[in-house]
């Protein structure tokens, strides 16, 4: 049976439902939307039409209807006049057969398609068309604007984040090491058939996979070509620098001195920012109560996804489980990608360092925090750190993550990459 994320249930209800609102869906590149808005699809009992929107114009349309006889065709630019067209058919095929959906993926390709589908949707609206319409897209500036800008009211969000441990696990049998190392990127999976216990064979594939299918696209046509970047080659030195610091603190200021041309740090921050929209990576910032101290600390560096960071460095599968300081990094890398992807809405996450105590992160909603360290070789005693932390801020909690099971007052690692970051914050110690 084929494996359903959470987010296919939730779609599939959404449609059941008479059309209310508009289902945007979406997240980085490769995190599995289309897959996810196919899947909900299967089960409708309303017709349904799918257009792939690509700026490069290759497959002009594609309908994954099982009643049509053949693709919907319409030959000429994407533009709004291509959307008005596309959605004045779907919208007809709703009157004629009492209900259909259609399907727009990377929407954001359409020039100023947020306004046009305010009016068409408003019009459905206002005439009882039976019509459910569900967008994708793979730029979350682009389309989280768009949708503040003139859709306000009329969406609902499905956030579609990278991949889990514990659901690469039951979807291909990943193991933690495995995890750790590859990533949570789905077709990862389908490069090795089987998915044999030693990949060293397939690690060149591997690695061209994360770096010309996800790095490359995402920069260039998921930032570049949505946002004004002034030195595109500094943003992707930007992420080269950063990726390969994930687990690390870097004050912008030392950046500079190893970025060509590089300008200022404000420059070097809001790229920082732009890779964190894109799914990329992000920069954590301090936690503290003053403000100002928070605006005068480094970021630590965090990949969204660890295979950013093994597939653009040198390590392959075995060198990096031989050394524990770049594996020790990595584990630290997955436990924070794991709470940025799943604190959504909810908890904000951050590190804590003062002089020599640290606490690798921080969980921040509302007025509760939650401190958590993370280990990964024998020693994982609590630590000064998290003893300091814990008498100056009284946090809700203080969570030691160890490498397994056998730790006393410690959560497994495997445990901890199985739950969502809000979960911290339900029961105290």
């Amino acid at each position: 049976m084929e494996y359903e994320r959470a987010q296919v249930a939730l779609l599939r209800n959404r449609l059941a439902e008479p059309p209310k609102t508009i289902q945007a869906v979406f997240g980085p590149r490769q995190s599995g939307k289309t897959t996810i808005v196919k899947q909900a699809l299967r089960t409708s009992p309303h017709r349904y039409y799918y257009y792939a929107v690509d700026a490069s114009g290759a497959d002009e349309t594609n309908s994954l209807d099982p009643a049509a006889s053949r693709p919907i065709e319409y030959v000429g630019e994407r533009d709004r006049n291509w959307l008005v067209r596309t959605w004045e058919h779907a919208r007809a095929e709703a009157v004629r057969h009492n209900g259909c959906v259609l399907v727009l993926d990377e929407i954001q390709h359409i020039p100023d398609w947020s306004r046009t589908v305010k009016g068409l949707w408003d019009g459905d609206r206002w005439n009882d068309i039976p019509l459910r319409v569900v967008i994708l897209g793979s730029a979350p500036m682009a389309i989280q604007s768009s949708l503040s800008e003139s859709l306000m009211g009329r969406f609902e969000l499905i956030r579609v984040g990278h991949w889990s441990f514990s659901e690469m696990a039951d979807a291909f049998g990943f193991d933690l090491p495995q995890y750790l190392y590859f990533g949570g990127y789905p077709r990862v999976a389908g490069l090795a058939p089987g998915w044999p216990p030693e990949w060293t064979e397939y690690e060149p594939r591997w690695r061209d996979y994360i770096r010309r299918a996800i790095v490359t696209p995402t920069i260039d046509r998921d930032v570049l070509a949505m946002t004004r970047v002034d030195k595109p080659a500094l943003l992707r030195q930007v992420f080269e620098l950063a990726v390969a610091h994930s687990g690390q603190m870097l004050p912008y200021h030392k950046m500079l001195g190893r970025l060509q041309d590089a300008g200022n740090a404000t420059t070097v921050a809001r790229y920082v920012d732009l890779l964190s929209l894109a799914g990329l990576l992000t920069g954590l910032e301090k936690y503290s109560p003053n403000l100002l101290r928070v605006r005068r600390s480094p970021p630590k560096f965090n990949a969204l996804n660890t295979a950013l960071l093994t597939a653009t460095s040198n390590y392959t599968f075995r060198n990096a489980r031989a050394d524990r300081s770049f594996w020790g990094r990595l584990v630290e890398s997955a436990v924070g990608a794991h709470l940025l992807n799943t604190a959504d809405s909810g908890p904000r996450v951050h590190y804590w360092r003062e002089s020599v105590d640290e606490v690798d992160f921080v969980l921040e909603w509302g007025t509760r925090v939650v401190g958590i360290e993370v280990k990964s070789g024998a020693n994982v005693w609590p630590t000064r750190g998290m003893r300091v932390f814990r008498e100056r801020f009284s946090p809700h909690r203080v969570v030691l993550v160890a490498p397994d099971a056998t730790t006393r007052n410690a959560v497994p690692l495997a445990e901890f990459l199985s739950r969502p970051a809000s979960d911290w914050f339900e029961d105290g110690e």
